[in-house]
């Protein structure tokens, strides 16, 4: 079975800024069963960096995906994002990770801090050769190739990370790579499972405690790359569009090899009934504008339905992390730690959800269904199937 590679960032911008200056950027190949990420990181902070750093970005990701010869695409982006003529630095850095979901991974860095293999718990030393373009000869390139395995991680990173902190009291010179290092090896030490952006969320956590003033003296990014085999999940919402099938969706959520979600109360009283189990709601869960999880044997989340659903792709489309802990974000985060997911879709209709009073974007089931499975697979590169029954 190929590897499910699970790719996750998370950002910090300046402060002071409105905007992050640097970018990361991904894209899934289905066809050429192949993922791409692309860690940017431009010249100072605030708009310009962002816009340089985006730009870089878009172009390595274009020129990878493209196969086109890499030292040409490093020369055209060298063209277009010159040296800053004070500080004679480029104007934007790169990581590029390009992987084959068979175990095949190519990495190619110019400026950014050295990225981090992670293996059976511990950050391994990576031979590279350097890449020097006859045109841009005092701008060199770093490549990798790594035969990727089960439980690897690649973690890249722009050096707001490893520069956290310099000049202060406990950093003098920053955490720098090692301590970054240190810290990933003991966060795997004790959850040998955690996932790609949970420990990105870590790594940017930790790099803005080591500030004085906890607080981000540099654009930051830790983007991470996660070699897996596939979590799977199953959403189950909607009742069945003929009650005979009523036994077949409980069978379903009783089999399925995998974690599972029901998403209606009615889809819940149907799988209960079926397989005589106990719906326990927790009240503690509600929310001012969400009604409460409930708990079923055998099931990871039992939730209400299109309230819940419509909230769960409001999150899902944001640009910002989820804050909340209602049901909709105790599904977003369900969503987001599973590698494929499969969605069973009830088509019958709910009269309930037919009043013209209710809110515009309370979409019926299987548009906001459609919005979640969209989102998952474009933005969060999760494998997705959608079935209606």
């Amino acid at each position: 079975m190929s590897l499910f590679v699970e790719v996750e960032a998370l950002q910090r911008r300046k402060r002071g800024e409105d905007i992050c200056g640097d970018a990361f950027v991904s894209r899934k190949l289905p066809d050429e069963n192949r993922v791409i990420a692309v860690l940017s990181d431009g010249l100072g902070s605030g708009v310009k960096a962002n816009v340089l750093a985006s730009m870089t970005a878009a172009m390595a990701l274009h020129f990878s995906a493209s196969d086109m010869d890499f030292l040409r695409s490093a020369e055209i982006m060298m063209d277009a994002l010159p040296v800053c003529q004070v500080r004679r630095i480029s104007y934007a850095t790169f990581t590029i990770v390009d992987t084959k979901l068979n175990g095949g991974t190519h990495i190619i860095e110019m400026g950014n801090p050295r990225f981090l293999l992670v293996r059976d718990g511990a950050v391994l030393d990576v031979p590279t050769t350097e890449m020097q373009s006859p045109k841009w000869s005092d701008r060199s390139m770093l490549c990798a190739d790594i035969d990727t395995k089960a439980e690897d991680r690649i973690i890249v990173l722009s050096d707001g990370i490893t520069q956290a902190g310099m000049g202060g009291e406990r950093y003098k010179l920053g955490w720098r790579r090692d301590g970054c290092v240190s810290f990933v090896e003991q966060r795997v030490a004790e959850q040998p499972g955690i996932s790609a952006r949970q420990l990105a969320r870590e790594i940017v956590g930790q790099a803005i405690r080591c500030t004085d003033n906890h607080q981000a003296a540099d654009d930051m990014t830790a983007g991470v790359i996660y070699f897996r085999q596939p979590r799977n999940l199953l959403v189950l919402t909607g009742p069945p569009f003929q009650e005979s099938s009523d036994q077949y969706c409980a069978q379903l959520i009783r089999d399925f090899p995998g974690r599972k979600a029901i998403c209606g109360g009615t889809t819940a009283t149907i799988v209960g009934r079926e397989l005589g189990r106990d719906i326990t709601t927790q009240l503690r869960s509600a929310s001012r504008d969400l009604p409460a999880t409930s708990m079923m044997p055998g099931v990871d989340l039992v939730t209400e339905g299109i309230l819940t659903l419509t909230r769960t792709a409001q999150y899902l489309e944001a640009e910002e992390p989820v804050q909340q802990d209602d049901a909709a974000a105790r599904l977003v985060k369900l969503l987001l730690e599973s590698d494929v997911i499969q969605f069973v879709v009830g088509a019958r209709v709910n009269e309930a959800h037919q009043d013209p009073s209710l809110p515009v974007d309370l979409d019926i089931r299987r548009n906001i269904i459609k919005r979640i499975a969209h989102t998952l697979s474009a933005r969060y590169l999760k494998e997705v199937e959608t079935r209606y029954i």
